[in-house]
């Protein structure tokens, strides 16, 4: 078995700050006996305009935002899935949403640049309009860690259980989501959301979500959450900072796989009429 964590963070418009809190919770969550953390979307910034992601945008391979998970990864000799970073996308108004891992010596092994981008207009006064800011990503990662098989997705991702399928079927045992799910929307599909990836999946979610109000007024749900193959929260926290600890067996994810083989038995009927 290893324990993991979900670190859950109400990001300030300011990087330095963000990047000190998510120290303080990295540093707890290993204190707690965790192996692999994963911090939330937007961890390094939740600015007060969508473009301020856009100026502290940093070429792959270099930047304050990397330089400090990779201290981080090694000092604490942990594996980091690093939420969301924005890093330079071809056009220079862009940034790509990428969704780094890094192993115990700091080192990037995986990466997944975001495919579905949040573009919504919900019942009163939000909208959100991520192409603007975002350009798309295109391939989907599974990643070979100590812990098992790790699929990557990013918050938006969750609605689209075909991409958690294709995961599936590239060999993921284990999801990591990284979220900044709205109040409005997380309220709304959440739980039933990641419990249900899990469930149809056979598989272990970690769920770390953005949880609280933050300076630009954007209120953000929380409830950060690691869930097993069955469909059980195995631990959450609902709101503000914190960390989220849980175990996870592979052992007991096949033996479900075996016993309950839905996975095998998926066929696709005719749609001839």
């Amino acid at each position: 078995m290893s324990k993991v964590a979900a670190i859950q963070m109400a990001s300030a418009p300011q990087r330095d700050t963000n990047l000190m809190e998510a120290e303080r919770l990295i540093q707890a969550a290993k204190h707690q006996g965790a192996e692999l953390i994963v911090l939330p979307e937007n961890f390094p910034i939740m600015g007060m305009q969508e473009t301020d992601k856009v100026d502290i945008r940093e070429p792959y391979g270099s930047g304050p935002i990397q330089n400090f998970l990779h201290e981080q990864a090694k000092k604490h000799k942990v594996w980091i899935v690093a939420g969301t970073i924005p890093l330079e996308a071809q056009d220079e108004h862009k940034i790509l949403a990428a969704s780094l891992l890094y192993n115990s010596a700091g080192e990037v092994v995986a990466r997944y640049d975001k495919i579905h981008l949040f573009d919504v207009e919900l019942e009163g006064e939000e909208s959100y309009k991520e192409s603007e800011t975002i350009a798309y990503g295109s391939d989907l990662v599974v990643a070979d860690t100590p812990f098992g098989k790790l699929g990557l997705g990013i918050c938006y991702d969750l609605r689209f259980p075909e991409m958690f399928r294709q995961l599936i079927d590239m060999g993921a045992e284990i999801i990591a989501l990284p979220a900044a799910f709205t109040a409005t929307t997380g309220k709304a599909h959440w739980e039933v959301l990641v419990r249900a990836r899990a469930v149809e999946n056979l598989c272990y979610l970690i769920a770390a979500n953005q949880g609280g109000y933050h300076f630009n007024g954007r209120s953000t749900y929380g409830d950060s959450m690691v869930v097993d193959p069955w469909g059980n929260v195995l631990n959450r926290l609902s709101q503000g900072a914190g960390v989220v600890i849980a175990e996870i067996d592979l052992e007991r994810m096949h033996h479900t796989r075996r016993t309950f083989p839905c996975l095998q038995h998926r066929t696709l009927g005719s749609t001839k009429k």
